[in-house]
């Protein structure tokens, strides 16, 4: 380049210059420090600090050369950073809870962050320092393989909209302040946790919830907002029905606490513990806003498909409908599960549903008595794709095939 050339690189506006930079790893926005006095030190004012496996070449095998590697690269950014970090995130697939990760949180603590994501991937769970609590203008926490021990003095997180916990280790009364304390919170994660296991859920403003675990029970105050849920319960149980005899069914309890619910998803054993007590016909107030329905169900036990039809009745509003057999279910004798669908069908409504979708079935009469029943009673159904499991014999098609459809124009799907 010649004199009477311009220099473009350093002519660049500043936003064009921060837009380029942010959609690079932190190492490479490091080295554009070379391409000219201007672009020296402007690395340095990113506002989002991502240290993942990007951030470090790992030509060398030996983990602890790897770590130190990491942390020197951790210390030198915060070191010479100079503008206002809004995210900070730390997950790197050799991370674990070390000492230095209190030091650059204690650092964190003093400047505006909006983001903190920690995933620690080996190790035991590391406990997250005191002074994480204190970060009182934190937007979004997420935070994988942790243990969490607020202080007592602790008063929640007051501008927190999003929370996301997995692999967590927390106490029953610090997970319940935790959440009741955050007014703001919209969105909340919980995946495999341990240290309690009564979800007590007060958010007055929360609108997504997705949990997977094991828990004994749950139950919703204050949440009229919530609309998308999904919910597994990561472990069988036996019920005592005769203990439960006469007890309104948990299902009543769990969607009258729900009155904008959108999108519900039961998996895992979710359905079987909705299905304990007596499931009603109707329900206290129909579910007017669901649209869309996916249920984990096991077609041997004539509970769960007394609760999922009693879902179907009470959503009048249903477009999309996903089941899902549970594989894992060994069959039993039929007869002993005879469910009576002519009951049913008497006083069954007009269902609005248009897309059905059916996965693991393997063609024992309670699963095809079910698919016959929603061909029949969905005037409206455009389409049902069907996935056999993979035990499913090649009659199961020519059974789909004899079955009449209430809709003319829907199109049933066997995808082998």
């Amino acid at each position: 380049m010649t004199d009477a050339e311009p220099d473009i690189i350093s002519s660049l506006p500043g936003h064009i210059i921060d837009h380029i930079l942010s959609h690079l790893s932190i190492k490479e926005a490091v080295r554009t420090s070379v391409l000219s006095t201007k672009w020296r030190y402007k690395w340095a004012t990113l506002p989002n600090l991502v240290f993942d496996s990007q951030c470090i070449s790992e030509t060398s095998e030996d983990l602890l050369d790897i770590k130190s590697k990491l942390s020197r690269i951790i210390d030198h950014v915060l070191l010479l950073h100079s503008g206002p970090i809004r995210k900070f995130k730390l997950s790197h697939r050799e991370l674990i809870g070390v000492t230095d990760i209190d030091r650059w949180t204690l650092h964190l603590t003093r400047r505006p962050v909006k983001e903190f994501v920690l995933e620690i991937w080996k190790g035991q769970r590391y406990k997250i320092p005191t002074c994480l609590f204190s970060c009182q203008g934190l937007h979004h926490l997420e935070l994988f393989n942790c243990w969490l021990k607020p202080p007592s003095t602790f008063q929640g997180f007051r501008n927190l909209k999003s929370l996301d916990l997995q692999h967590v280790t927390l106490a029953q009364d610090a997970f319940e302040n935790l959440i009741s304390s955050c007014p703001l919170l919209e969105r909340l994660t919980l995946m495999n946790f341990d240290g309690f296991n009564h979800l007590n859920i007060r958010s007055p403003n929360l609108q997504f919830f997705d949990i997977g675990g094991k828990f004994d029970d749950i139950s919703f105050e204050n949440t009229s907002q919530l609309a998308v849920v999904s919910i597994g319960l990561y472990v069988n149980f036996e019920s005592n029905q005769s203990r439960l005899h006469g007890r309104s069914s948990n299902l009543v309890e769990f969607l009258i606490r729900l009155p904008r619910i959108q999108r519900l998803e039961i998996q895992s054993y979710f359905l079987k513990y909705l299905a304990m007590g007596v499931v009603p016909v109707k329900l206290p107030t129909p579910c007017i806003d669901l649209s869309y329905l996916s249920i984990r169900i096991n077609f041997n036990d004539s509970k769960e498909i007394s609760a999922a039809l009693c879902l179907l009745r009470n959503s009048p509003n249903l477009r999309e409908l996903e089941i899902l057999a549970r594989p894992e279910e060994q069959p039993v004798p039929i007869a002993h599960h005879a469910y009576c669908w002519e009951e049913v069908c008497l006083s069954w409504p007009v269902m609005r549903v248009q897309h059905v979708r059916i996965d693991g079935i393997s063609g024992i009469k309670p699963e095809l008595d079910f698919v016959n029943f929603l061909l029949q009673y969905s005037p409206v159904l455009e389409k049902m794709a069907v996935k056999p499991a993979l035990n499913a014999g090649p009659e199961l098609v020519k059974d789909l095939l004899r079955f009449r459809r209430a809709s003319a124009r829907a199109e049933v799907t066997y995808l082998d």
